[in-house]
C-alpha cells in the first residue's frame, strides 16, 4: 500500500538529499516551510505562488473556484488572481472592522487548497508526482494544519507528499497525521559538499536567518552587534524594495526588530503584520507578533501600540478557545492603564468572554452583563458625535447578545432595533456598513428565535442584499426557509453558501437533511460523505449517514458507520438505536434489546429505543409490553408512525376503540399517508359491524 514519506534528520541538506533519492517526478521544487520567511502559510504561499501560473494556463476555472483560498495564503498573487467574492468583512477599513473570522476558517482554507492541488495533479499527464515540504518543525500552525489535511486527503499514488522535519518540536496534529499516513525514514548523516560563500554572515541574513548551516550561523554570531544591525537593515531594505506583501508577515518585521530601531521601525512592522494576521484569522501568528511587539515598546510612552498588540492577542486567544489567558491580559491592562478607551474595550471583551467564549459550564451571563454595562457607561461619557453613537450602539449590541442568552428575547430585539435606527439616523450611508450588517443579521436571528419567521426572513434577505458574498448569511437564511417549509428555496440558499465559501461542512450537512426529507437519498448521501471526508470524526454526520444506509438496506456500510461512530462516542443513543435495529433485523433480539436499553440509559427520551423495544416485545408475543413501550415513546412527542404501531398492538389485544383513536390521530398528523387512512377506515368499519351485532 502506497504511503506518503516522512524524512527526519538534523539538517535540511541531508533531508533534501534523501528526498531526491527516494522520490520520482517532482510537482514543484522543494518547499521551505520556515515561518520566519512569510509568516502564516509560508509553505502554502511558496507552493501556490509556483503553481498558480501553470494552473491558470491549463485550468483557470479551477483557480477561480478557489480564489479565496489562494489569495488568503499567497497575497502577492492578487495581480494574477482577481478576488471575485469580497465581503463587507474583507473590505472593511481597520477602524470599522468589528467582525473577526472563526478559528475554523484556516481549516476550511486548508481543505480548499488540498482540493485545488488534488484536482490540478489529476489533470496532469504522465506519472504520479511528488511534493517535498521541508522544515515543518519550524512551520506556522497554519501550514501544519494544511499539511495534515494534505496527508489525509490526497492519495499517495496520485501525489506522494514528502515531509521533512528537523529537531524542533512538531505540531501535535501534524505529528499524528505523519504517524498515521506517512512512512518514516531517517536521512543519512552525510557531510556538506558545497563550498561556503565568501561572506557567510551576509549569506545567513540573506536567508532571513532560516538556513540551518552551523558555519553560516557561527559567522553571523561572531559579528559585532553594530555589523549585525547593518546586515538586518540592508536585508529589510531589500524586502521593502521588492514591494511584496508576503515578507511583511515574516522576514521584514524580524529584520527590523534587529536593525537598530526595534521600538519604532520594528514596532511599526510588527503592528502591520499583526493587524493583517488578526483580520485574516491567523491567530497563532497574531499571538507571536503581539508578544514580540509588547517586548519592543515601552508601555508608559507608547501606550497606543502596546494596547494594539495586547488587544489583538486577547482577540486571538478568545478565538482559539483560550479565554482565561485573554482575561489575564485584560486584568493587566486594567491594572496598568487609566485610559478610558482601554477600559471600555476591555470591559466589552470581558463581557464576551463570560457570555460566549468560556466553556458552557463556565459561562456567567449576569457577570457578563455587569461588564457590558460598564462599557456602556464609559461610552456614554465620550464627547457627542458619530464616534459616541457608534461606540454606544456597539456595546448595546453586546448587551443584546447577553440578554438573548438570559432568555430576554424582547429586550434583545429592542436593543438591536434601537441601535440600527440610531446608526441610520446619525451616520452617513457608507459609514460602518459592516457593523450595520451585523446588527441586521443579529435582529434576524432574534426574530427567528421569537418565532416571527416572516420578519426574520425579510431581515436575512435585506442583509444578503447589502453583503451578498457573505456565505453565513445565505446559510442562515436557508435554515430559516427550511423551517418555513420552503425546501427548494432552502436548497438554493445552501448551494449559494457553498459556492461562496471554502469547504463549508455545515452547509453540506444541513443540505443533506433537507434532501433526505424530500426523498433525494442519494444526493443526501453524497453530501454526508463529503462532510465526513472533511470531518471524519463528525459523529452527527455518521449518525445521519448510518440512518440513510439503514433506509437503503446497505448493511455493510451501516455497520462500518456504526463501528466508526461508536468508537468515537460509545454511548451515543442514536447510534445505539441504529445498532439495535440492525441487530433486530439480523435476528439477534437479545443483543438488540441491550443496545436499546443502553441508549435509554443515556437518554430516556430516545423514542427510537422505545419503539425498538416495542417491536421486539410484539414479535415475542408480549403485546402489553409493546403498548407500554409505545406509551413511553409517545410521552416524548406525538408521532403518526408511533400511533399507527400502537394501534396495531391495540387491535391485537382486541382494544378496537383505542386503536381507532390512535389511527384517527395518526391520520391527522400525516394526512398524506394512505395506509394510515385505510387502516383507520377498516378499524372504523370493524367497530361499526361489531356494534350492529
Amino acid at each position: 500500500m502506497a504511503q506518503h514519506l516522512w524524512i527526519t534528520g538534523d539538517h535540511a541538506y541531508q533531508r533534501l538529499a534523501a528526498a531526491r533519492d527516494l522520490t520520482a517526478v517532482p510537482l514543484a521544487g522543494p518547499v521551505d516551510a520556515h515561518r520566519r520567511r512569510f509568516g502564516p502559510y509560508t509553505a502554502a504561499n511558496t507552493l501556490f505562488t509556483a503553481l498558480v501560473p501553470e494552473m491558470l494556463a491549463a485550468r483557470p476555472e479551477l483557480v477561480h473556484r478557489h480564489d479565496i483560498e489562494v489569495l488568503s495564503v499567497a497575497p502577492d498573487l492578487r495581480q494574477l488572481v482577481p478576488a471575485s467574492r469580497e465581503t463587507l468583512t474583507s473590505l472593511a477599513v481597520p477602524a470599522e472592522r468589528t467582525r473577526f473570522y472563526s478559528r475554523v476558517r484556516t481549516l476550511r482554507l486548508s481543505h480548499g487548497l488540498t482540493e485545488l492541488l488534488r484536482d490540478h495533479v489529476r489533470s496532469l499527464d504522465g506519472p504520479p508526482r511528488t511534493l517535498v515540504l521541508d522544515r515543518l518543525d519550524a512551520a506556522d500552525p497554519t501550514d501544519a494544519e494544511f499539511v495534515s489535511v494534505l496527508l489525509r486527503r490526497v492519495d499517495p499514488e496520485l501525489l506522494t507528499v514528502v515531509v521533512g522535519t528537523g529537531t524542533g518540536p512538531l505540531d501535535d496534529e501534524l505529528a499524528a497525521a505523519l504517524r498515521q499516513y506517512a512512512k518514516r525514514c531517517e536521512a543519512p548523516s552525510v557531510p556538506r559538499t558545497d563550498s561556503p560563500p565568501p561572506d557567510p554572515a551576509r549569506a545567513y541574513v540573506a536567508t532571513d536567518c532560516c538556513v540551518d548551516d552551523p558555519t553560516l550561523r557561527a559567522a553571523y554570531t561572531d559579528l559585532d552587534p553594530a555589523a549585525r544591525c547593518r546586515l538586518h537593515a540592508e536585508r529589510a531594505a531589500e524586502l521593502l524594495a521588492s514591494g511584496l506583501q508576503s515578507p511583511r508577515l515574516g522576514a521584514l518585521p524580524y529584520h527590523l526588530e534587529r536593525a537598530g530601531d526595534p521600538a519604532e521601525a520594528g514596532a511599526r512592522a510588527l503592528l502591520e503584520a499583526l493587524n493583517y494576521c488578526v483580520d485574516m484569522g491567523f491567530y497563532h501568528a497574531t499571538l507571536d507578533l503581539g508578544r514580540r511587539g509588547r517586548a519592543v515598546v515601552d508601555r508608559a510612552t507608547q501606550e497606543g501600540p502596546w494596547w494594539a498588540f495586547t488587544t489583538k492577542m486577547t482577540t486571538s486567544l478568545s478565538a482559539l478557545g483560550r479565554p482565561e489567558e485573554a482575561e489575564k491580559l485584560y486584568d493587566e491592562a486594567r491594572a496598568l492603564s487609566v485610559n478610558p478607551i482601554i477600559h471600555r474595550q476591555a470591559a466589552y471583551a470581558t463581557a464576551m468572554i463570560y457570555t460566549r467564549h468560556r466553556d458552557r459550564d463556565q459561562r456567567d451571563h449576569v457577570r457578563a452583563r455587569a461588564w457590558i454595562n460598564q462599557a456602556i457607561a464609559i461610552a456614554s461619557l465620550q464627547p457627542e458625535g458619530a464616534d459616541r453613537s457608534f461606540s454606544t450602539v456597539f456595546q448595546q449590541n453586546g448587551l443584546a447578545l447577553i440578554e438573548m442568552h438570559l432568555g430576554n428575547l424582547p429586550g434583545a430585539l429592542d436593543l438591536v432595533s434601537t441601535g440600527l435606527a440610531r446608526l441610520d439616523q446619525e451616520l452617513g450611508a457608507d459609514e460602518h456598513r459592516l457593523h450595520r450588517s451585523v446588527l441586521l443579521h443579529n435582529r434576524a436571528q432574534v426574530l427567528a428565535a421569537l418565532g416571527r419567521l416572516d420578519e426574520a426572513l425579510a431581515d436575512f434577505t435585506a442583509v444578503i442584499a447589502d453583503d451578498p458574498n457573505h456565505p453565513e448569511y445565505h446559510f442562515d437564511r436557508a435554515n430559516l426557509l427550511h423551517r418555513l417549509g420552503r425546501d427548494e428555496e432552502a436548497l438554493e440558499g445552501y448551494a449559494e453558501a457553498i459556492r461562496l465559501s471554502p469547504p463549508f461542512p455545515e452547509a453540506h450537512y444541513n443540505r443533506a437533511d433537507v434532501l433526505a426529507g424530500i426523498g433525494d437519498l442519494e444526493a443526501a448521501l453524497h453530501d454526508l460523505c463529503y462532510v465526513l471526508e472533511l470531518e471524519p470524526g463528525n459523529v452527527d454526520a455518521l449518525v445521519n449517514r448510518a440512518g440513510l444506509y439503514a433506509t437503503l438496506d446497505d448493511a455493510a456500510a451501516l455497520r462500518a458507520d456504526l463501528d466508526a461512530g461508536l468508537a468515537i462516542e460509545g454511548a451515543n443513543p442514536h447510534l445505539l438505536c441504529l445498532l439495535g435495529q440492525l441487530q433486530a433485523e439480523e435476528g439477534r433480539a437479545a443483543e438488540a434489546e441491550r443496545s436499546y436499553r443502553r441508549a435509554l440509559e443515556v437518554d430516556q427520551g430516545a423514542t427510537a429505543a422505545w419503539s425498538g423495544l416495542a417491536a421486539l416485545a410484539f414479535d415475542a408475543g408480549d403485546t402489553l409490553a409493546a403498548v407500554g413501550h409505545l406509551d413511553r415513546a409517545l410521552a416524548v412527542g406525538d408521532d403518526a408512525a408511533l400511533r399507527y404501531n400502537r394501534a396495531t398492538a391495540y387491535r391485537a389485544l382486541g382494544r378496537y376503540d383505542e386503536a381507532l383513536a390512535d389511527l384517527t390521530r395518526a391520520a391527522e398528523l400525516d394526512p398524506a399517508d394512505e395506509e394510515i387512512r385505510r387502516e383507520r377506515d377498516e378499524c372504523d368499519q370493524a367497530l361499526s359491524v361489531a356494534a350492529a351485532r
